[in-house]
């Protein structure tokens, strides 16, 4: 395979590796929800979410920057939330030199309390995979009562993600060889490069069409009931039910005390 989209996680030796991995769903669900639920403008709250995250990325001794290096992904979907401090009315504080676009405070404070939300939820999900293997994550949702359908279907879809990542590469090789420049001709037009790519796409989907009902006749083939199968069990010890309910206070506290104000 030439590509390997499995390789989240990362092996170490930390009291947040040997964790339960129910724990650790329930905890990083919980965070992105007490992450969510955290008022707009409560600046001390989102601090104190920070400091809990870098905490938790301190245990996991995967180093201070590692989920902020790959937090950067969710850059590019902030880019939706732009026009809010632009279309909300309140008092205007800038206006965008130029174009006089005005920018209001009750805006410009929505959008600064969405990209924190995005980025702190990024995050965690990112130090979860990176401390917890996949089929450990897929066991711990199944053993918190998740219903079977879903679970199945992350798990293929994790799974097969990179398969068709391959089989796209393979297709764009061949593109390569059957469409060589020879130097000094024009390049193809975008329209042509266009018409290759739609049929490109519209060949990976009945690729993909074909091997999933390949892949579910031979599941059958072998017993497949619609529920996956595992042999990791795993038992909450004293440390795991210390480390939920702690968790779990630190994140109620900041609530509790904003909602109560």
């Amino acid at each position: 395979m030439h590509y390997n989209l499995t390789d989240q996680y990362r092996h170490q030796t930390s009291f947040l590796h040997g964790l339960d991995p129910r724990v650790k769903v329930l905890t990083a669900v919980g965070y992105i929800l007490a992450v969510s639920l955290t008022p707009e403008g409560t600046w001390w709250a989102f601090a104190f979410f920070f400091l809990i995250l870098y905490f938790a990325v301190c245990l996991s001794r995967l180093g201070l920057f590692f989920t902020i290096r790959k937090s950067f992904i969710a850059l590019p979907f902030i880019l939706a939330a732009l026009a809010v401090p632009l279309t909300t009315p309140g008092p205007v504080i800038w206006r965008i030199p130029g174009l006089n676009w005005p920018v209001s405070e009750p805006g410009l404070i929505r959008f600064l309390g969405v990209l924190l939300r995005s980025w702190l939820a990024v995050q965690a999900a990112i130090l979860l995979t990176a401390v917890t293997r996949f089929p450990n994550i897929l066991w711990a949702l199944g053993s918190l009562k998740i219903p079977h359908v879903l679970v199945s279907t992350i798990g293929f879809m994790y799974r097969y993600l990179f398969v068709m990542a391959d089989e796209m590469t393979r297709m764009m090789r061949a593109r390569a060889s059957r469409s060589a420049r020879i130097p000094g001709t024009p390049r193809r037009s975008v329209l042509w490069q266009g018409k290759v790519a739609g049929a490109m796409i519209g060949s990976l989907f009945l690729r993909a069409l074909e091997r999933s009902e390949r892949v579910y006749a031979a599941m059958l083939s072998r017993g497949y009931d619609g529920c996956m199968r595992s042999l990791t069990r795993f038992q909450m010890q004293q440390r795991d039910w210390i480390s939920l309910g702690l968790t779990g206070l630190l994140l109620i506290v900041p609530l509790s005390l904003e909602w109560m104000v």
